[in-house]
């Protein structure tokens, strides 16, 4: 083979190769940081924080992924069995009067502040532990799901404690990570 073929089957095997790894950065979502970013106005202001600081938001962003994945699925299924126990109307028929009103004064604070906003869903105003009473208040919607109400209360407990430092920018202790691995494996186990 001459230089020239060698140069021509070189280039094909590479172009192969970046089109493989395009797919698995793309299909699992993955940065192999093969290309250079352009420099946004973001990321020179990012650089004036502190070194320390920067590590510390890459390894939290990690567990914030993880709790924000878990925390949408929750509120979604409860809409989801809730809609499907007691119609489109549960929120009116079939939550304590004490939640509405939390929930009614954080719209409301929320649209006085003039940020956009969060949601036009309810539930998504609740804290995490509304969003257990929503639940063990409407058991018979939730008992074909959920093994055992006990179990359901103390894993919602462990993970709105996990919440708390994943919510206020304080670092989670290697015991923490994984404890907040082992209770988004206890959250799928309690599923029946």
């Amino acid at each position: 083979m001459d230089a020239e073929s060698k140069v021509k089957l070189f280039v094909l095997s590479n172009s192969i190769a970046e089109h493989r790894l395009d797919r698995v950065e793309s299909e699992l979502g993955l940065d192999l940081g093969r290309y250079e970013k352009a420099v946004t106005k973001e990321e020179d202001y990012y650089a004036q924080f502190d070194a320390a600081f920067r590590n510390e938001a890459k390894v939290m962003a990690r567990h914030y992924e993880i709790f924000y994945c878990l925390e949408k699925s929750i509120r979604s299924l409860i809409v989801q069995i809730m809609k499907e126990s007691y119609s489109d109307n549960w929120w009116d028929l079939k939550v304590r009067e004490d939640i509405k009103r939390n929930v009614e004064a954080n719209i409301r604070r929320e649209a006085e502040s003039g940020f956009t906003e969060r949601s036009e869903l309810e539930i998504d105003y609740t804290t995490f532990g509304e969003l257990t009473s929503i639940v063990q208040d409407n058991w018979e919607a939730f008992s074909a799901l959920f093994k055992n109400p006990k179990a359901f209360s103390k894993i919602m407990t462990s993970l709105n404690q996990l919440r708390g430092p994943i919510a206020h920018c304080c670092p989670l202790a290697e015991d923490e990570v994984v404890r907040l691995n082992l209770a988004v494996k206890d959250w799928f186990r309690l599923m029946a």
